[in-house]
């Protein structure tokens, strides 16, 4: 049974639509399905169903030794941390893409914040493996566990399969902004006979991602450095991000910082401005130091106690929260 090296499907030449095709001819030569090969080559960023987020949980509680849970600063969440908590083996909690994190942000308090709001009392490391930062740390954790194989797993885009590819040169999991690239679970050789295995990615319920237009899909992950960006508000004024969302302050003044791509568009807007006023709005009341959570895309902080309507198609990708700042 042949599988692709690049998201772990099993090869087929018999249904063009499934996953895992190849054509006939290039069955025995290729080491790519055609999926892959076009993520790779032509940017195709094509979406599948794949396994579901209870069905990873299922197999790794079942079959796993031990877990490496990987997130990045931009999309901690409940939903997120729910998923980690229902891991019943041992594990680990690994905060990725620190390169993208400002230097002023004491990474200490992200740790101390992590386990008092979300309960995280596994280890963490914080790691960028774009740049190489504490990528050692995952085999010695193997080795203080005493474990030779470890699941890695974590929402989509949240930098496994570029990890895989690190810790392995010789590895070439494919990588790109599509949900569910890798498709089944796929195993990396490390040296000392160590076995990393990558998993799909769990998606988001409800994923609003998968209906983004193609080129908003590509600005949702920062490509450099985080440039947090601050605004003033006065009451009536709003904050428009993209197409997605509608802050519109109601209380008399706030500062505010977001947390996001720096390549997804902000504008501040005032209230002759209708736009997204034809969607749902919601009333937040929000204490100093608290963050308004975007799911899959980031957070904003609020410098002080304000009220809101938050205009968005999907309520339930909000969320409130206690934020590191405040600690």
């Amino acid at each position: 049974m042949n599988k692709c090296s690049g998201c772990g499907a099993v090869l087929q030449s018999q249904n063009k639509e499934e996953i895992g095709y190849v054509p006939a001819q290039k069955y025995n030569t290729v080491h790519l399905c055609e999926r892959c090969f076009r993520i790779l080559h032509y940017n195709d960023l094509k979406s599948v169903d794949a396994y579901l987020p209870q069905d990873i949980i299922n197999i790794v509680n079942q079959q796993g030794h031990f877990a490496f849970f990987l997130i990045d600063l931009l999309n901690i969440n409940q939903e997120v941390l729910n998923t980690y908590h229902k891991i019943k083996i041992p594990k680990c909690f690994i905060l990725s893409k620190v390169d993208f994190i400002p230097k002023y942000i004491n990474k200490i308090k992200i740790k101390d914040w992590l386990k008092s709001e979300y309960k995280v009392t596994d280890e963490i490391i914080l790691l960028s493996a774009l740049k190489n930062q504490n990528i050692h740390c995952i085999e010695h954790i193997m080795d203080k566990y005493q474990v030779s194989e470890g699941y890695l797993i974590g929402y989509t885009n949240s930098g496994k399969s570029t990890l895989v590819n690190t810790l392995k040169k010789e590895a070439k999991i494919t990588t790109s902004i599509a949900p569910n690239t890798t498709l089944d679970f796929i195993k990396i050789t490390l040296e000392n006979n160590k076995t990393i295995i990558d998993s799909p990615g769990f998606l988001y319920q409800n994923n609003h991602i998968l209906q983004m237009h193609k080129s908003l899909m590509k600005k949702i992950l920062p490509k450099n450095f985080l440039k947090p960006m601050t605004y003033q508000l006065k009451q009536g004024s709003s904050i428009l991000l993209e197409n997605i969302l509608r802050m519109e302050l109601l209380s008399d003044k706030c500062n505010l910082t977001i947390y996001i791509s720096n390549l997804l568009q902000i504008k501040k807007i005032y209230a002759k401005n209708n736009t997204l006023k034809n969607v749902e709005n919601i009333y937040l009341n929000i204490d100093e130091n608290q963050d308004i959570v975007i799911k899959g895309i980031g957070f904003i902080t609020c410098k002080s106690n304000a009220r809101f309507h938050i205009y968005i198609k999907n309520k339930e990708f909000l969320e409130i929260r206690n934020s590191f700042f405040g600690r």
